[in-house]
């Protein structure tokens, strides 16, 4: 499973940034307005946020987050592309720790990443991955949250050999769903996430899968 590949194909399809940045002091600038970005959606929620509060908040001039982002939904795709990223390096690493023997516990410890994701990533218990930014793709483009569905089940699927089928990949993106809506749930009034939901999103996800997978616990 490789995470670069998926992240060039997502972002470039699309987050449309006004300029590339070449050099390390636009790199710079870039993430120092990403951050400010983020830091404002973990305040306010994604809703109010405008060009010119990342202005503010990163110190720098309005025309400065125009050079790179046309209006505020290009700053929110690219953090929700941003978040894909960093979501998608921690399943990564969940997945391929070998201390997990078995698909069921590299899920959990790959579910349990993004949940700490909502903990301790400023601005992704609102924004998440992106797609509750309702801007109707086009149909053959994904949703991040299906990129990240896929990259995870790919990763399964190579190393525990798991079936994979069309009913498969749709349990288990229906898993993802379920999971992510009730993360969402979890933290809406709780910053540490509610544990009666976390639990309870353990136990569908579980549901959902172990008639496709087999259970561990039972081999």
């Amino acid at each position: 499973m490789s995470t670069p590949s998926v992240i060039d194909a997502t972002t470039v399809a699309q987050v449309a940034l006004r300029n590339e940045p070449v050099q390390a002091r636009s790199t710079a600038r870039l993430a120092a307005l990403m951050n400010a970005a983020a830091a404002v959606v973990d305040e306010i929620g994604y809703e109010r946020l405008t060009t010119a509060m990342v202005a503010e908040r990163a110190g720098a001039s309005i025309g400065t987050v125009y050079r790179y982002f046309p209006d505020r939904i290009a700053v929110l795709q690219a953090l929700g592309a941003r978040n894909l990223e960093r979501a998608l390096a921690r399943v990564n690493d969940e997945v391929a720790n070998e201390k997990h023997g078995d698909w069921m516990t590299a899920l959990t410890a790959s579910l349990g990443a993004l949940i700490d994701a909502f903990r301790t990533e400023p601005g992704f218990r609102s924004l998440r991955v992106g797609d509750v930014i309702d801007l109707r793709p086009a149909p053959n483009e994904q949703l991040f949250k299906s990129v990240l569905a896929t990259a995870l089940l790919d990763g399964l699927v190579a190393r525990f050999g798991l079936p994979d089928n069309s009913e498969v990949r749709f349990a288990f993106e229906t898993a993802v769903e379920v999971s992510d809506a009730l993360a969402a749930r979890a933290f809406a009034r709780d910053s540490g996430g509610d544990a009666a939901f976390l639990a309870a999103s353990r136990d569908i996800v579980g549901f959902l899968l172990v008639p496709h997978f087999g259970d561990p616990a039972q081999s």
